[in-house]
């Protein structure tokens, strides 16, 4: 099966708001909420993707002849490439009825894990969604990353308990999700965390810990003051705030204020292993790709994953071939032109 068949496929069981579209651009699906599409004005997830091709490559052959290494190690494990999987939540309401949550992060876990990579899992109102894919990632030497909605500091503490008795390797907490309003809505609130509240959490964590929804240089020094062990780049596609920029845009001065001093993953838009160049050689150290992934196992479950993450690890390498770089320590801001 090719990505072209694995889409067919999932046209015939995605939506009604997703369009499994050649490209997963954020046009067709325009403020299309709840779904999977923008926030008014419904830009931000077009912008994502388009702010990506702006930006060229500099071709360079002259080099040695070699297969491109892209290994990448977090946190003290070793993945197979610099591409996690993004949390995506309320799957059925979003994209359609064939899978709910807990059955999506379950083909999700296992096809990350086999493919040598890690998913972050998402989180709802529902409690069963988070400890379900726990209970998943245990069979997988608790490799996967439970992302945590910014629920007040008890309703944390609960997550993390179930996490560290786990041992799951690591979790995250996607704090651009602070303004949805049933979290507003807790007793005792939840939404927004100072950098002493997280330091508090992250402590509280026994396993590394990533802050997602970092959009500027001073969000990512406090996620660093806060003893993150990584960021996530990421405006959660505009589903949350609309009239934002795009994460290309934001990645160099981010990178600029704490690059080696955290690692750096950037989320939206990326949607080719091109793209997945291009954020290399911005700083970033990996990339999360949610949309897409999802749209492929809609089409073929676990075989759907592979073919898609083939499909992307193929255009990395053959990019990394013709930008001379034989490792992602080789992809550098001289490997792009961005006029």
């Amino acid at each position: 099966m090719n990505y072209s068949e694995v889409l067919e496929k999932a046209r015939d069981c995605v939506g009604p708001y997703c369009k499994a579209c050649p490209v997963c651009n954020g046009r067709a699906c325009a403020n299309a909420m709840p779904g999977p599409g923008s926030k008014v004005p419904g830009n931000v997830a077009a912008r994502n993707y388009e702010k990506w091709q702006e930006i060229c490559l500099n071709m360079d052959t002259l080099c040695p002849n070699a297969d491109p290494d892209i290994g990448f190690s977090f946190a003290g494990r070793d993945f197979s490439a610099p591409i996690f999987m993004a949390p995506l939540g309320a799957i059925d309401m979003h994209y359609g009825p064939k899978y709910n949550d807990i059955a999506y992060n379950a083909i999700l876990i296992k096809a990350a894990y086999e493919y040598g990579v890690a998913a972050l899992t998402g989180d709802g109102v529902n409690p069963a969604i988070m400890l379900s894919a726990a209970e998943e990632m245990v069979k997988y030497e608790g490799v996967g990353i439970p992302t945590i909605k910014p629920w007040n500091k008890e309703a944390v503490f609960e997550k993390l308990d179930v996490l560290n008795e786990k041992k799951i390797f690591a979790a995250a907490m996607d704090i651009d999700g602070a303004g949805l309003p049933f979290l507003k809505a807790m007793n005792p609130n939840a939404g927004s965390k100072s950098v002493e509240e997280m330091r508090e959490i992250i402590n509280y964590a026994k396993m590394p810990f990533i802050i997602k929804g970092i959009m500027t240089p001073a969000g990512a020094q406090k996620a660093v003051d806060a003893g993150a062990a990584a960021i996530v780049v990421s405006n959660h596609g505009g589903r949350v705030q609309g009239g934002v920029p795009s994460t290309a845009e934001v990645l160099p001065s981010i990178v600029k204020q704490v690059k080696g001093k955290i690692t750096i993953f950037v989320d939206g838009g990326i949607r080719s292993g091109v793209d997945v160049f291009r954020a290399i050689a911005l700083g970033a150290d990996a990339v999360l790709i949610g949309r897409p992934v999802l749209t492929a196992i809609y089409g073929a479950g676990e075989e759907g994953y592979k073919v898609y993450m083939d499909k992307i690890v193929g255009e990395l390498k053959s990019t990394m071939t013709m930008c001379g770089a034989a490792t992602l320590r080789d992809i550098n801001e001289d490997k792009v032109w961005k006029a």
